[in-house]
């Protein structure tokens, strides 16, 4: 996330993780409502430094960046979680490799 993002622009991206994680019905939990009253609360009304916005802001990117994080650990961890035990031949195979043959015997003998 850019540090010179506007609110507004965070305010959607926050709502869009929330829709991902919570499907169609994100508009009727506590973290939306929650998300909302903070930006307007925190809403820029003059032209003046205000430590408590700057503060909100601050919250407001760690917060996405939380959300965004926690996606992505979800979606890595259930592409590369073991799945248990694995035979010899699964686990050379995640590798690249194969295992030798015994056509007529051991290997080794003609």
């Amino acid at each position: 996330m850019a540090s010179l993002s506007s609110p507004l622009r965070v305010c959607r991206e926050i709502l869009k993780e929330l829709r991902v994680i919570q499907g169609l019905s994100y508009k009727q939990s506590l973290a939306y409502n929650y998300v909302l009253d903070q930006f307007r609360k925190n809403k820029v009304t003059e032209e003046r430094y205000c430590r408590a916005q700057q503060e909100a802001r601050h919250a407001s990117l760690t917060y996405l960046c939380l959300l965004v994080s926690t996606r992505n650990h979800l979606a890595l961890h259930n592409l590369y979680h073991g799945k248990g035990e694995r035979s010899p031949e699964e686990v050379a195979g995640l590798v690249g490799l194969r295992l030798p043959t015994q056509p007529g015997g051991k290997g080794w003998e003609k």
